[in-house]
C-alpha cells in the first residue's frame, strides 16, 4: 500500500482475517497523525494542492486507475453477495421439485449439553433438514416451552433450517432435559440435550477454567479425583468481639504436582470473598475460615466447598453469634446487616435490620450515623428516632465516601452501635457507570476541532416524571427525572410543596441546595395531604415548575406483618430441638423471622437466632440436656416486628434417635408360650397386649425396604412399618437416598423433608440408569427412630414388566380369637393392564409351613376378613395383585400376628331410642393421651358427615344416621389411634335386623307422562303397616291435595301415587315420598332439573288430546311408490273430515300445486262406506334411477324387505343402498335387489351368511388413556375364513413395522401391535383393518397420551 495515497498497490487484506489482525494491518498502513498547529495543517495542505495539479499536467497522455482499499473491499463483498444470491435461488429451484425431495424430519446437527455457571446465557443449536419443512417445538422435562409466554426468558429462532432456543440468565431452575422436536407430514424426530446450572463467582469461574486448560493435555487427562472432607467443623458459638475459626482437613487423590483443588467458603449460600472480616487459608491439605471481630452479620450456615475436575465434595454447619453484653441493663442490642442503597450525588438511603432483643421495652426507633471515610468523627444524621428501618440520608458533599451505622433506642437508653456499613460514595450514578466501565476506547491520535458550546447560558427545562417513591409518617422521598436542556454546567433543584386544596407554595429546601434528582422531605404533618412539585435553575436562571404529584398523605404505607403460625416443637438431639410454624400471611417485604425460646415455667426468654431466618423450619442449637422448653416465633419487616406466635408445647431437649423401649416385655411374659418362630420372622408379633400405660417411647426400625416402580426418573420404594410402635402412634417417615457408584456409597441426602404418611414414597428427579439406596425413619411424639437397613443398590430404569407389581402397606384390624381383617394398597405398577383382582395368602409362622391360598377366585376389594384362625397360634400374610397378564411380585411379608382377642375388647352396638333415631355405639377402656376414634365405612375413612353425625365424649364414640336408607349399607368399623390395634366393624346388611328400622321399597320413585299430558309420580312400599304415613315434599316444602296436586296410598298394593295436570318451567327440582311407620323411616326422591324435553312432551300431549276432541288424521300423509314410479300420497280419513285438499311440490327446479275436492260436491264416488282414500299423484324427475322401481328381498326368508327404523334402503346419487341397523342372526343369508323400469329389469345378489366373513371379534378397548414415556401393547382377536389380511391404521394412514411401531399377527386370529416408549404425537385415532373375499371390517380405538406436569397444572 502506497503510504501517501493511501491506495492499494498489490495485496489486499482477505475478510475472512481474524478482527485482531485486520486491526493491526490498518494501523500499521494508517498514516500517523501529528499534533499540529492550525496555521501549519493550513499551509501544508495549500502546498500540496499545488504540488498535485503540476503532476496533473505532467500526466495527461498516461491515465492510472487508483482504487481505494475501501472502494476494493466494497467490490468484493458485493461480488460474493451476488455469487450467495445465486447459489441460494439454484438451491430454492431445486425444493420446488417436492416429489423428489419429500422426506421425514433429519437432525444434521443435534443440539449440544452445556454446564454454565449461574446468571450466564444459555444457547442451544440445531440443524434439521426435511421436506415439507418441519415444524420445531422446544420442551423443558418433556414440558412444552412456550416463548411467548416467558419472552424475558426464553428466545427460540428458525432461519434457514438453523433452529436455537436462548435461555437467559440461567439458574438452578434452569438444570433440566431439554428436548427439540421437528414433525411434518412424514414422520416426527426429536433430540435431547442435558443443561446443568452451576453456581460460582465469575474469578473462581476463570481460575477454574485456567486450571482445567493448563492440565487438559498432561497428567490430568483420564484422571478422576476422590475427595474426603475430615476432622470437619461442628456447630459453633462466638460473641460479638471475638475471633473464631472453622477448619477442615481435606483429601484429595491421587496428588498431582502442581495441580490444586478450588476450595470455597460460602455463607448461607453465597461465596465469601477476602476482606478485612474474613480471612481464608488453605495449605494443601486443611482448609481454614478465620472471622475476624465476629459480628451478628456473620451468623448463618457455612458450607466448604471443594471442587475438583471430577466433581465437588462439601461439608456444612451452622455457626451462631450471640450479643456482646450490653453496658445497661434493659437497653436494646445494636442493629444489623447496615447497607446503603440509591446513592446519589448528596443522597443515600440506609436500611438495616432489626436486632432480635428489644431489652426491657420496645424499640422506639433508631439513630443513624455517618462518618466520612478518612476521619474517625460520626455524625448523627437524625435528631428524631425513625421507626422504619429505612432512611434517606441528605446533605452529603459530591464525591466523597462515606460510612454508616446505625443505633436503637427504648425507654431504657440506647444501644450500642452497629457494625458500619461498607464505603458509599456520593456520586451522580452516571458517573459511577461510567468510571466502572472504563474508557470507552484507546486514543487513536486523532484531533477533533470543535466549536464553542452553544448550551452555555441557557435556562434549564423543566424536571420531568416527578413521583413519590417512599412515604411514611417520619419522611417523603421524591424522586424525577432530570431535564434534558440544562446547559453546560450543572444544576440544582428547588422543592416545593404545599397543603392539598391551597395554593400557597412553599420552598421546602431553603437551607441546602439538592443536586441529586432524589430528596427526603421531613418534618411534615402526620395525616395531612400535601402536593409537591420541583423547579431545576443554573446561572441562567430558573425554569418553569415541574407537575404537582397530587395530593400525598403522610403515614406509614408498610403494614407490621402478621403473627406467624404456632410453632411446633420436636426432639433432635440432645442439645438442639426442630422448631417449625406456619407462614404469616398477606405481609410485604418480609425480612425473616426471630425464634426465641424459655425454659418451661421461667418467662425468661432467650433468642434462638440473632439473624433473622426466611424458612419456616429452623434448629435451635445450644440448648441444656435435660430442659422442657417452650418456643415462640415473630415475623419482622422494615415496619417492625410482628406479635409472636402462639407457643409451642413443652419439649424435653433429648435425642430423638436412640434405642427404642421395648414395651411388649410384660404380655409376653402373661402370654403362653407360642409356637416356634423362625430367625427370619423374629419380630415382635403384631398386636400384641399393651403394658400398662407406658410411657410414650420412639418407635422401632421400619423394615422391608423394597422398590415397587420404576421409571427413567423416578422410582417408587415401599416398607414395612415398625413393629414396635413405642405406645403412640406413627405419624409419619422420613426417606433418605444416597448414590452407588462402583459398589461404593456416596453421602445420605434427606428426601423428604416433610413426613409422608403413608409407607410408600415416590422419589423424583433421579438419574436414569444409576443406582440408588434408601433408608427409612419413622416418627412419633416421641421423636424420630433410627434409620432402616438400607436396601440393596436399585437401578433407576424403567419397567417394561407386563404383570403388576407388588401390592404394600399391609396391616391388621379387629384381631381376634378366630379371625381378623387384613389391609392392602394396591401395587403402584399396574403392568400392562389395570389390575382386577387380589390374592391373600397364609401360613403359620413355624418352620416348614406352606404357604395357603385364602380364597379361591381373585376379590377386587382391598381388605378382606380372615376367618379359621386358631387362638393363641401366630399368622403371617402375603397379598399378591393379578391382571390380564397374569399374577404379579407378592408383597412384603406380614407378621408373625398374633389370634388373640386382648382383654376389654368392645364391639360395635346398634342402638334405636324411642325416637327411632339409629346410632353405633363404640367403647374402649385403654384410652392413652392424644388418642381419637376414626370411623369408616367399607374401611374407607369417612369424610362426608352428611350421613353420619360422630359424638364422642371420654372412652365412648356415637354414629348417629342423620336419614338411614340403603345408602348406609356396608361395614362400619372404628379404630382408636395410639393404642394397639383397637377396632371393631358392625356389618349393616339389607336382610339383617338392622334394617327393620327402614322401611324397605320395592320400587323406587319413577315418573311417567299419561294421557292429556299429565303426570304420575309414584313408588311401591314392600313392607309396612297399617299406621304408615306418607308426607310429599316438593323442594323441601311439604304439599297438600288440591288443585295442582292430586295425591293416592293404595295400601292394599303399596303403591303411592301423586298426580299433575302438566309439567310447568316452575316445577322444576325434587320431589319426596317420606315415609313414617312407628319407629322406621323411610325416603325416595326424584330430581327433575334440566328436563325440557319432559315438558315439552307434556305439552305435546295435552295438545294431541285437544286435537282429537274435534275433526283429526287417523293416520298423517304419507307415500309409496308403485312398480310404474307413481308416488301414492295416502292418509286415513273419516266421513266427517270431508273437505277440500291442497297439495304442493317443490324443488330447486320449480314448484306446483294440486288441489282435490274430497266432499259429496266434488266427487262423483260416494264416500260413504270408504275408510282409506288414496290420493295419486305421479312426479316425474330427468333423472333415469327416480324412474326406476326397486324390490329388496331377502333370499334365505323368501320374503319382500320393507323399510322401518331398523332396515333402510334408499338412493344417493346414482347408488342404490340397503343398511341394517344392529344387525343379528335373523339377518344372515342371501340378498337380492331387482332394478326394473317397467318392462325390463335386472338382478343383484350379496352373500351375507357371514360364516367366513373377516371379523374384529374383540380383545381392542374404544379409548386407551397412557401416561408419556409408558409403552403400548394391544391385542385384537379376529376370524374368518380364508384367514384374513390385517392391516393397522393410524388417522386413516396405514402403519409399517419398524423400529416404533411392532406389529404381528400370530396364528391367523392374534393381531398385535406395540409402541415402546409413546408420546403425545402417537395419539390419534387407530383402526385394526380385517379382510377376506367375503368381507371386510374395522375395529376402532382412539389412543390418547398424557403428560403428568400438565395434568397437575390443570387440576
Amino acid at each position: 500500500m502506497d503510504p501517501d495515497t493511501n491506495d492499494v498497490i498489490g495485496y489486499i487484506v482477505p475478510v475472512f482475517r481474524t478482527s485482531h489482525e485486520f486491526a493491526r494491518g490498518l494501523v500499521e498502513v494508517q498514516e500517523e497523525v501529528k499534533e499540529e498547529g492550525v496555521g501549519h495543517v493550513a499551509m501544508r495542505n495549500l502546498f500540496s494542492l499545488e504540488t498535485s495539479s503540476l503532476e496533473t499536467s505532467s500526466m495527461e497522455t498516461i491515465t492510472v486507475e487508483k482504487k481505494s482499499r475501501k472502494r476494493h473491499i466494497r467490490e468484493s463483498a458485493d461480488r460474493l453477495e451476488l455469487s450467495k444470491k445465486v447459489e441460494e435461488r439454484a438451491e430454492f429451484r431445486k425444493k420446488q421439485n417436492s416429489d423428489n425431495l419429500t422426506h421425514p424430519p433429519e437432525f444434521i446437527v443435534r443440539p449440544r449439553g452445556q454446564t454454565v455457571w449461574e446468571g450466564k446465557t444459555v444457547k442451544l443449536h440445531c440443524t434439521v433438514s426435511g421436506w415439507p419443512k418441519p415444524r420445531i417445538a422446544w420442551y423443558k422435562n418433556n414440558v412444552v416451552i412456550d416463548e411467548k409466554v416467558h419472552p424475558d426468558k426464553y428466545t427460540a429462532e428458525s432461519n434457514y433450517n438453523m433452529h436455537s432456543l436462548e435461555i437467559k440468565s440461567c439458574d438452578f431452575l434452569d438444570t433440566a432435559q431439554y428436548r427439540v422436536s421437528a414433525l411434518n407430514i412424514k414422520g416426527e424426530s426429536s433430540s435431547v440435550a442435558t443443561v446443568v446450572i452451576k453456581k460460582m463467582l465469575l474469578l473462581q469461574f476463570l481460575k477454574h477454567i485456567t486450571i482445567l486448560h493448563h492440565f487438559k493435555d498432561k497428567t490430568l487427562h483420564g484422571v478422576t479425583f476422590e475427595t474426603a472432607i475430615i476432622d470437619s467443623f461442628e456447630v459453633a458459638f462466638g460473641r460479638e468481639g471475638e475471633t473464631l475459626s472453622l477448619g477442615c482437613t481435606v483429601i484429595v487423590y491421587p496428588t498431582i504436582k502442581r495441580y490444586q483443588p478450588d476450595v470455597l467458603w460460602y455463607r448461607n449460600g453465597k461465596a465469601l470473598a477476602e476482606s478485612k472480616w474474613v480471612h481464608t487459608h488453605w495449605s494443601g491439605e486443611k482448609a481454614t475460615l478465620t472471622l475476624v471481630h465476629l459480628n451478628k452479620e456473620d451468623e448463618g450456615l457455612y458450607t466448604l466447598r471443594v471442587n475438583t475436575k471430577s466433581g465437588f465434595q462439601s461439608y456444612s454447619a451452622y455457626v451462631f453469634v450471640r450479643d456482646e453484653e450490653v453496658e445497661l441493663e434493659g437497653v436494646p442490642v445494636a442493629p444489623l446487616d447496615v447497607r446503603c442503597h440509591d446513592a446519589n450525588k448528596d443522597y443515600v438511603v440506609v436500611t438495616w435490620k432489626q436486632p432480635a432483643v428489644e431489652g426491657s421495652s420496645s424499640i422506639l426507633g433508631y439513630f443513624i450515623d455517618r462518618c466520612e471515610v478518612g476521619h474517625h468523627h460520626w455524625a448523627q444524621c437524625n435528631d428524631t428516632p425513625v421507626k422504619y428501618a429505612r432512611f434517606p440520608v441528605t446533605g452529603l458533599i459530591e464525591g466523597r465516601s462515606y460510612t454508616f451505622r446505625v443505633r436503637a433506642i427504648n425507654r431504657a437508653g440506647v444501644s450500642r452501635p452497629s457494625r458500619a456499613s461498607d464505603p458509599v460514595t456520593a456520586i451522580d450514578p452516571h458517573d459511577r457507570a461510567r468510571h466502572r466501565a472504563g474508557p470507552s476506547a484507546p486514543f487513536t491520535g486523532m484531533i477533533k476541532f470543535t466549536e464553542e458550546d452553544a448550551t452555555v447560558g441557557v435556562v434549564p427545562g423543566e424536571p420531568t416524571d416527578l413521583v413519590v417513591t417512599e412515604a411514611t409518617k417520619n419522611y417523603v422521598v421524591l424522586a424525577w427525572t432530570p431535564p434534558t436542556q440544562r446547559g453546560h454546567e450543572g444544576v440544582v433543584y428547588l422543592v416545593e410543596k404545599c397543603v392539598a386544596g391551597s395554593e400557597c407554595w412553599q420552598r421546602a429546601n431553603t437551607g441546602m441546595p439538592v443536586k441529586s434528582p432524589r430528596f427526603a422531605l421531613f418534618d411534615l404533618a402526620e395525616g395531612k395531604s400535601y402536593n409537591f412539585r420541583v423547579r431545576c435553575c443554573n446561572s441562567a436562571g430558573m425554569s418553569v415548575a415541574s407537575s404537582a404529584t397530587g395530593d400525598i398523605t403522610v403515614g406509614d404505607v408498610l403494614d407490621l406483618p402478621a403473627a406467624p403460625g404456632p410453632a411446633v416443637a420436636t426432639r433432635n438431639t440432645d442439645t438442639s430441638v426442630v422448631v417449625s410454624w406456619g407462614a404469616s400471611k398477606d405481609v410485604k417485604h418480609l425480612v425473616g423471622y426471630y425464634i426465641s425460646y424459655s425454659v418451661a415455667g421461667s418467662d425468661v426468654w432467650t433468642p434462638a437466632n440473632n439473624k433473622p431466618v426466611k424458612g419456616t423450619r429452623f434448629v435451635c442449637h445450644g440448648l441444656n440436656p435435660g430442659d422442657s422448653c417452650v418456643f415462640r416465633v415473630k415475623a419482622v419487616n422494615a415496619a417492625g416486628y410482628s406479635h409472636s406466635s402462639l407457643e409451642s408445647e413443652a419439649v424435653v431437649v433429648k435425642a430423638a434417635i436412640g434405642k427404642t423401649l421395648h414395651n411388649w416385655t410384660i404380655i409376653q411374659k402373661q402370654k403362653p408360650s407360642p409356637l416356634p418362630v423362625p430367625p427370619s420372622l423374629s419380630h415382635p408379633p403384631c398386636p400384641i397386649l399393651p403394658d400398662p400405660a407406658p410411657p410414650p417411647a420412639i418407635p422401632g426400625v421400619p423394615s422391608g425396604v423394597h422398590l415397587m416402580e420404576a421409571a427413567r426418573d423416578y422410582m417408587v420404594l415401599a416398607w414395612r412399618e415398625p413393629a414396635v410402635t413405642g405406645g403412640a402412634d406413627i405419624r409419619g417417615y422420613f426417606v433418605d437416598y444416597r448414590t452407588v457408584k462402583g459398589g461404593v456409597g456416596g453421602q445420605w441426602h434427606e428426601l423428604n423433608p416433610k413426613a409422608v404418611t403413608c409407607t410408600s414414597y415416590k422419589a423424583e428427579n433421579l438419574k436414569e440408569n444409576s443406582f440408588y439406596q434408601f433408608q427409612v425413619r419413622a416418627i412419633n411424639m416421641a421423636g424420630v427412630s433410627e434409620a432402616s437397613l438400607p436396601n440393596v443398590a436399585l437401578e433407576c430404569k424403567e419397567w417394561t414388566i407386563a404383570k403388576p407389581g407388588a401390592p404394600h402397606g399391609l396391616h391388621v384390624l379387629e384381631v381376634r380369637d378366630s379371625s381378623l381383617v387384613l389391609l392392602w394398597e394396591p401395587p403402584t405398577f399396574d403392568g400392562r393392564t389395570p389390575v382386577n383382582g387380589f390374592y391373600v395368602d397364609i401360613k403359620e409362622a413355624i418352620t416348614g409351613e406352606d404357604w395357603k391360598g385364602v380364597h379361591e377366585k381373585a376379590t377386587k376389594l382391598k381388605y378382606m376378613k380372615v376367618n379359621g384362625l386358631i387362638a393363641g397360634r401366630s399368622y403371617v400374610f402375603r397379598v399378591r395383585a393379578q391382571n390380564l397378564a397374569g399374577v404379579g411380585k407378592t408383597s412384603g411379608v406380614l407378621g408373625p400376628v398374633l389370634a388373640l382377642t386382648m382383654p376389654g375388647t368392645h364391639e360395635i352396638i346398634l342402638d334405636v331410642d324411642d325416637d327411632g333415631v339409629i346410632s353405633m355405639i363404640f367403647e374402649c377402656s385403654e384410652m392413652a393421651e392424644g388418642s381419637e376414634f376414626i370411623w369408616s365405612k367399607n374401611y374407607k375413612t369417612l369424610t362426608d358427615t352428611s350421613r353420619l353425625t360422630i359424638v364422642t365424649e371420654g372412652g365412648k364414640s356415637r354414629a348417629i344416621f342423620n336419614d338411614p336408607s340403603l345408602e348406609d349399607l356396608g361395614i362400619f368399623s372404628c379404630e382408636v389411634t395410639n393404642t394397639v390395634g383397637v377396632s371393631a366393624s358392625y356389618t349393616l346388611t339389607e336382610a339383617g335386623e338392622s334394617l327393620s328400622h327402614f322401611i324397605p321399597f320395592k320400587t323406587q320413585m319413577a315418573m311417567e307422562l299419561l294421557e292429556k299430558g299429565r303426570v304420575r309420580f309414584w313408588t311401591q312400599v314392600e313392607k309396612f303397616t297399617a299406621g304408615c304415613h306418607v308426607d310429599y315434599v316438593f323442594n323441601d316444602v311439604i304439599v297438600e291435595n288440591g288443585e295442582k296436586y292430586q295425591m293416592n296410598f293404595d295400601k292394599n298394593s303399596g303403591i303411592i301415587e301423586m298426580f299433575m295436570d302438566s309439567l310447568a318451567v316452575t316445577d322444576e327440582g325434587t320431589f319426596t315420598f317420606n315415609l313414617v311407620d312407628g319407629k322406621a323411616k323411610g325416603s325416595t326422591s326424584l330430581v327433575l332439573i334440566g328436563e325440557g324435553k319432559l315438558q315439552k312432551k307434556s305439552e305435546f300431549e295435552h295438545a294431541e288430546w285437544i286435537r282429537r276432541q274435534g275433526p283429526h288424521f287417523v293416520d298423517y300423509l304419507g307415500f309409496q311408490v308403485t312398480p310404474e314410479c307413481n308416488v301414492l300420497l295416502k292418509a286415513t280419513l273419516s266421513k266427517k273430515d270431508a273437505g277440500v285438499y291442497e297439495v304442493k311440490l317443490k324443488d330447486a327446479r320449480g314448484k306446483d300445486k294440486s288441489m282435490f275436492n274430497l266432499t259429496e260436491a266434488g266427487t262423483e264416488t260416494p264416500l260413504l262406506c270408504s275408510r282409506t282414500t288414496y290420493v295419486t299423484y305421479i312426479l316425474c324427475s330427468r333423472t333415469p334411477l327416480s324412474q326406476l322401481y326397486c324390490v329388496l328381498e331377502h333370499l334365505s326368508h323368501g320374503s319382500t324387505i320393507s323399510h322401518s327404523d331398523r332396515v333402510q334402503c334408499g338412493v344417493t346419487g346414482e347408488q342404490l343402498w340397503l343398511k341394517v341397523n344392529e344387525p343379528t342372526e335373523k339377518d344372515k343369508g342371501k340378498y337380492t335387489i331387482n332394478i326394473c323400469d317397467g318392462k325390463d329389469g335386472v338382478k343383484r345378489f350379496c352373500d351375507l351368511s357371514g360364516q367366513d366373513r373377516a371379523r374384529v371379534v374383540g380383545g381392542l378397548p374404544d379409548v386407551v388413556t397412557i401416561q408419556e414415556g409408558k409403552s403400548l401393547n394391544l391385542t385384537g382377536n379376529v376370524w374368518g375364513d380364508p384367514a384374513p389380511e390385517v392391516t393397522w391404521m393410524k388417522n386413516d394412514r396405514e402403519l409399517v413395522s419398524d423400529e416404533r411401531y411392532a406389529l404381528k399377527f400370530e396364528h391367523g386370529k392374534f393381531a398385535s401391535i406395540t409402541i415402546a416408549a409413546v408420546t403425545t404425537t402417537d395419539s390419534g385415532k387407530y383402526a385394526l383393518l380385517v379382510k377376506n373375499k367375503y368381507g371386510t371390517e374395522a375395529g376402532e380405538f382412539t389412543v390418547s397420551v398424557y403428560i403428568p406436569e400438565e395434568e397437575k397444572k390443570k387440576e
